[in-house]
């Protein structure tokens, strides 16, 4: 057995001591014993558990028993900060290596790794891309290799991060440790792809829910901008505590800072276009209190310990259910009351539609790189292509050339060298060729049905936190009591018969967001929202438009 799969003898007396000792831990919540044991005896693991369950113990304690290093490889250098600092507090000590390291700081990490001082090193996986950094860690010796926030690997390893799909290749390098990925939310999908990227498709996945009973989750319609300030003026008058308001674009998250700022001098703001120190100290000074209410792009909020926010807006409603669970979850993480408020606008599809218009390579892309590197290296043995040099050829941005690459890499087609990638063999039959090609289709197609349950979600009448156990395959019940629908469903049941006499009774119409419809005029189409009386449908030919409910029949 490979020594670094060793299983360490579970003490868990001396486990719990350590948790009681250094983090104030008396008891684990659900799932957290299971991930532990799994580590410790050198078994590979996918923990799916909420936002504020702990999913850090699950390895920093374990960490402290292992003869060698636990690598954490971690999205955000904010995120490593924040957790080595935490660290410290329980008097253990944690190397990082990312971008922002200078030589001697970096040299210096490398002198406490060798020395083996720091029992974790964290890393982004670009630093897991170079071979310096690949030797470092592997002559130490690597007793588990964690992926935290697991979900940027299917999330973000396709697109602007393609560091993410190399890391299956930092395992092997490393002599295959035993792997524990990390994440709040993961549909069955999202959970095949992390463990395929990986390469660790036998792990066990333990996966404790996503209910948050603490978290009342509402939709509130807003026609236009004037309606969704009106809401957010609202919603921090009747909130005293801490929050987030997340936008879609940079220059949405500007302006309405610009309007909150002159109406409530207590908010900040965040996103990726602002420089470094001024991000990191906007952030630093919401998380000490001195903002009550910081308005962001999705590049806020990724591990972000802070436990008393008490509301998260959603300006626009985001591209997928799983991003919206991992954002909403970020409040209430110490198990008092939040809300997660979504600001629906249907016009606000044309933004996330616009997104995943240039998310994913195109099939003239790949077959435009793959081209290239069977006419470069034709006939030539081993030469191997720089990246620099690919880029150069294909014309390709460089994220573009990284992701194809990966993915010729996976196909067997490419072998990354010491210096480059060479070609080794052709496609060797049309259905692999297809396959390949297609790949990038197939999943926007997937992101496209995502945005699609989005706003099922936003427009639903029956439960949001059933409709949400059951699209990451859990079961659930038909009534939550902690949504806006069960709450008005409840008050309508409770009220005195004259009272619900008077209510309206709100249209059942015949079709449901996802229906396949046809129209007289209009030919074929998919409905994707419910708007009063009226129904919101992508024709084939014509686009989007809103149609009453008469004028529609059911596909056949």
């Amino acid at each position: 057995m490979n020594k670094r799969r060793a299983a360490v003898p579970l003490d868990w007396k001396r486990i719990h001591r350590e948790a009681k000792t250094r983090f104030g831990v008396t008891a684990f919540w659900p799932g957290q014993r299971e991930l532990m044991e799994l580590a410790l005896t050198g078994r590979n693991s996918l923990g799916i558990m909420p936002t504020g369950a702990g999913k850090s113990l699950c390895y920093q304690l374990p960490a402290l028993f292992f003869p060698g290093i636990t690598v954490v490889v971690s999205p955000l250098i904010a995120l490593m900060q924040d957790q080595q600092e935490k660290l410290a507090e329980a008097n253990i000590e944690a190397s990082t290596l990312n971008s922002t390291l200078s030589q001697k700081e970096e040299r210096e990490a490398a002198e406490k790794i060798q020395a083996g001082d720091h029992r974790l090193v964290y890393v982004t996986p670009e630093r897991l891309e170079k071979p310096d950094y690949l030797a470092l860690l592997r002559d130490r010796g690597v007793s588990l290799f964690v992926v935290d926030e697991a979900h940027c690997i299917s999330q973000w390893g396709h697109d602007f991060r393609p560091a993410y799909l190399n890391l299956r290749d930092a395992i092997r390098k490393l002599g295959n440790p035993p792997v524990m990925a990390l994440t709040a939310t993961a549909t069955q999908e999202v959970t095949a792809d992390i463990l395929e990227q990986l390469d660790v498709r036998l792990a066990v996945v333990v996966h404790t829910g996503i209910d948050r009973p603490n978290i009342f989750y509402e939709t509130l319609h807003t026609v236009n901008v004037g309606a969704k300030r009106d809401q957010i003026r609202r919603i921090l008058a009747e909130e005293t505590g801490s929050g987030i308001i997340y936008t879609a674009t940079v220059r949405e998250a500007n302006e309405l800072w610009h309007w909150l700022r002159d109406i409530d001098g207590e908010a900040t703001i965040y996103h990726a276009k602002l420089r470094m120190k001024e991000r990191e100290e906007n952030q630093q000074r919401f998380m000490i209190g001195e903002f009550h209410c910081v308005v962001a792009t999705k590049a806020f909020g990724l591990g972000i310990d802070k436990p008393d926010i008490r509301f998260v807006i959603h300006y626009n409603f985001p591209d997928s259910l799983e991003s919206y669970c991992q954002e909403a979850g970020r409040g209430g993480r110490d198990g008092k009351p939040a809300r997660a408020s979504l600001l629906y606008r249907l016009e606000d599809r044309r933004i996330q539609a616009y997104f995943l218009g240039s998310k994913y390579p195109s099939v003239q892309e790949s077959l435009r790189l793959y081209r290239v590197m069977r006419e470069a290296c034709a006939g030539k043995g081993n030469t191997e292509l720089t990246l620099g040099r690919i880029r150069e050829m294909s014309t390709l941005a460089e994220r573009r050339v990284r992701v194809i690459l990966a993915q010729l890499e996976d196909a067997g087609v490419v072998r990354r060298g010491r210096h480059g990638f060479r070609y080794v063999r052709d496609f060797e039959t049309e259905e692999e060729f297809s396959t390949f090609i297609s790949e990038y289709e197939e999943r926007l197609q997937a992101d496209r049905d995502r945005l699609q349950t989005m706003m099922r979600y936003a427009q639903l009448g029956q439960c949001r936190v059933a409709f949400m156990k059951e699209y990451f395959g859990m079961a659930s019940e038909e009534f939550c009591d902690h949504c806006d629908n069960c709450r008005n469903q409840r008050a309508r049941r409770e009220a005195p018969e004259e009272v619900r006499m008077a209510l309206p009774v709100p249209p059942v119409l015949p079709f449901r967001p996802g229906d396949a419809v046809s129209h007289a005029d209009f030919g074929a189409g998919k409905v994707l929202a419910i708007e009063g009386e009226s129904v919101v449908v992508a024709f084939d030919d014509t686009g989007e438009k809103k149609i009453r409910s008469e004028f529609l029949t059911p596909a056949a």
